[in-house]
């Protein structure tokens, strides 16, 4: 079977050495992990997923009453934090995760992507796979601060992290890649969808966390030390549920389908 992440790491590889602009990026402190998601259904293909956020200062919820504005009931104060991740023994700063089968069955053709490729269609409708995994890479920030903070022309800050110059310069750097004429064996997959890699190849896995469908987040962690107000109810925050620290041994392989993904023997 094809291990559909791996494959991706070692494209990723081949794209960070060959473009400038993402040359920065270590890809041994970015994880690379399979989410399901069915084809035809609306959500995203990929996602970048930062795991260097501090620690946020304490808050709280609280819900007032409509009519008179008297505070009614508050949550317990707490602090945001983010788990950590180390995969042999070096802290990982960055997960992306990619959405199978739904990732496998982008075009160009059914895509507004089209526009930034010239019309391109046919043969080379794989390439908006390959648009999509530039377009997670570019979302890690050289400062290793969160997610990349772009701003426009004239140095205003975008509201966004999409602006619709993140989409150009993602395009732009896509085509330089291809320009450089990189191996044909590291980009043949993208050119399947999940139902050709699967005749391809018998199967397709990747690598996913041991407590799928969840993985590492940002969580709500109780301040008890800090004071409430007297006569307030109370309403406790949410118990983690999920490791605070995760390590290779969380990382299990799970081969997927068009409705499921189970996890292999070991």
């Amino acid at each position: 079977m094809i291990n559909y992440t791996e494959r991706i790491e070692r494209l990723m590889q081949d794209v960070v050495s060959r473009t400038p602009a993402l040359g920065f990026i270590d890809l041994r402190e970015v994880l690379v992990f399979g989410r399901f998601g069915r084809p035809g259904v609306d959500g995203a293909f990929a996602t970048c997923h930062c795991l260097t956020l501090p620690e946020t200062e304490p808050g709280y919820f609280y819900w007032r009453d409509r009519e008179t504005g008297e505070l009614t009931r508050r949550s317990e104060w707490f602090v945001t934090k983010t788990p950590e991740v180390t995969v042999s023994g070096r802290r990982i700063k960055y997960l992306i995760s990619f959405v199978l089968p739904r990732f496998c069955e982008q075009t160009l053709e059914r895509s507004w992507k089209a526009e930034l490729y010239d019309g391109t269609g046919g043969d080379g409708s794989w390439i908006a796979k390959l648009d999509t995994i530039v377009h997670e890479l570019y979302h890690i920030d050289p400062a290793s601060s969160g997610i990349r903070q772009f701003a426009h022309a004239d140095c205003r800050r975008a509201t966004r992290t999409h602006a619709p110059e993140f989409y150009d310069d993602v395009a732009s750097m896509t085509r330089a890649y291809l320009a450089t004429g990189p191996d044909p064996s590291l980009t043949d997959f993208l050119r399947w969808n999940f139902q050709e890699l699967q005749v391809q190849y018998g199967g397709v896995t990747a690598t996913t966390f041991r407590n799928f469908p969840s993985f590492p987040q940002r969580y709500m962690s109780p301040c008890e030390m800090l004071p409430v107000e007297a006569g307030v109810k109370v309403e406790p925050v949410k118990r983690l549920s999920q490791p605070e620290l995760y390590t290779e041994r969380d990382l299990h392989v799970r081969q997927f389908t068009g409705r499921a993904a189970r996890r292999q023997s070991a």
